[in-house]
């Protein structure tokens, strides 16, 4: 049960240091009653952001900052197995802040048990699509935990309004008014958000200095193609170009090739869960070259029917991540079936990056289930065409029985 606003003594504050957390931590203090302040920011590969952020944290009012460190087991538990389902929400979001959410949520949820928090507090809007990741990912850990959302109660009504807010408590910003772009970063990612970007009219400024931060637009790109080869075991990408490596190295890898080459960046506006239309433009270059190389290496190694209903799931998995509903059975179904259909998709894939395309250049598997001497143009000895006759007769046959009803227009 939800405790009592003057019952709340200790908050843990899921943060990143950018505009809303950086002004909840005075914000809750001064609508708390002087409430102690717990920082957590879950490290999924942002990089830069983090630094500093402690003395920030600090400086604002928090009595502490957990700074934990979750990439392999975002990328192991939460990336890969989405690529492996192939799982893409709207037919071009690859899930970034989608399934970094509910790692960081259950972490946060870690630290307010092990320090006897009364409530947990996020930065989410009411708009979006984060609060509800967050809170159902809190739900499945703490399902009793108080939850303080201020975007719902706040006296804010907008980003300007909140900057303000900041200056009044000499709160330092990396951002500023012309430059107010809501962004999430990680290590599969980056999102924008906001400013020129409300108007699906307008074309992103690819090409202007600061916009871009993983990568170069298509026209940036060098006008010289990059060869890269990806070796995948039972699904799970394992080398680059021969060379093992474990999946967090193997994303910053392919995000430096991807990024060169002006591979993953996406305009697209999209269907959020609580009802409305958002326009976003997302910078997923590595992703995008794993999915690419993931569903070229799945063309021979999965019979026709799997393949097929495959992309079913693949569709549902995704709308599941999307909605924050990690911690499903539905979920957890879908990650059974999708991990029996990779027990063959082993081999290696090389594909050709060039000026934002991503061009097949070969692949190849020990369990390929592409047989020359069956697909071949030329004489073979395996394949009998005259047994087609019978199959297109008998395939054939309930149209042919419309037909003599004159059922057929």
């Amino acid at each position: 049960m939800a405790k009592k606003k003057e019952d709340i003594k200790k908050v843990v504050l899921a943060y990143s240091g950018g505009l809303d957390t950086s002004i909840i931590i005075p914000w809750l203090k001064d609508n708390y009653n002087n409430c102690e302040v717990i920082a957590v920011s879950g490290n999924v590969g942002q990089g830069t952001e983090l630094d500093g952020l402690e003395e920030k944290a600090i400086a604002t009012g928090a009595s502490k900052l957990y700074i934990e460190d979750l990439n392999k087991e975002f990328v192991e538990e939460y990336v890969f197995p989405t690529i492996k389902a192939g799982a893409v929400y709207e037919g071009k979001y690859l899930l970034g802040t989608s399934f970094a959410r509910p790692v960081i949520a259950k972490r946060i949820v870690e630290i307010a048990k092990a320090e006897g928090a009364d409530a947990i507090c996020h930065g989410c809007t009411g708009k979006g699509n984060d609060q509800v990741r967050f809170e159902l990912a809190i739900k499945a850990y703490a399902p009793d935990m108080t939850i303080i959302a201020p975007w719902r109660t706040w006296e804010f009504k907008s980003r300007e309004e909140e900057i303000a807010y900041a200056e009044e408590k000499k709160i330092p910003l990396k951002i500023n008014r012309e430059t107010n772009y809501s962004k999430d970063k990680n290590l599969w990612h980056l999102s924008h958000e906001g400013l020129d970007l409300e108007d699906p009219a307008n074309e992103p400024m690819y090409n202007k200095e600061g916009f871009l931060e993983l990568g170069v637009s298509p026209e940036q790109a060098p006008d010289k193609p990059t060869y890269v080869t990806i070796s995948f075991e039972k699904g799970i990408p394992v080398a680059i170009d021969g060379e093992k490596m474990d999946g967090v190295a193997i994303i910053e890898k392919l995000n430096k090739l991807g990024g060169e080459n002006g591979i993953g960046i996406t305009d697209m506006v999209e269907n959020r869960l609580v009802g409305m239309k958002a326009r976003g433009v997302y910078e997923t270059p590595g992703g995008t070259i794993l999915y690419t190389a993931h569903a070229k290496l799945e063309e021979i190694c999965l019979d026709r029917d799997t393949q097929h209903y495959k992309t079913l799931v693949a569709n549902r998995f995704a709308e599941l991540v999307y909605y924050g509903q990690w911690y499903t059975p539905l979920r957890e179904a879908l990650s059974a079936f999708v991990d029996s259909t990779q027990q063959t998709v082993t081999g290696d894939v090389k594909l050709k990056l060039y000026k934002g395309n991503i061009i097949d250049a070969g692949v190849t598997s020990p369990y390929s289930l592409y047989d020359p001497e069956i697909a071949t143009f030329d004489e073979d000895e395996v394949y009998n065409q005259n047994d087609s006759a019978g199959f297109i007769n008998l395939f054939g046959l309930p149209i042919q029985v419309r037909a003599k009803k004159g059922l057929i227009k």
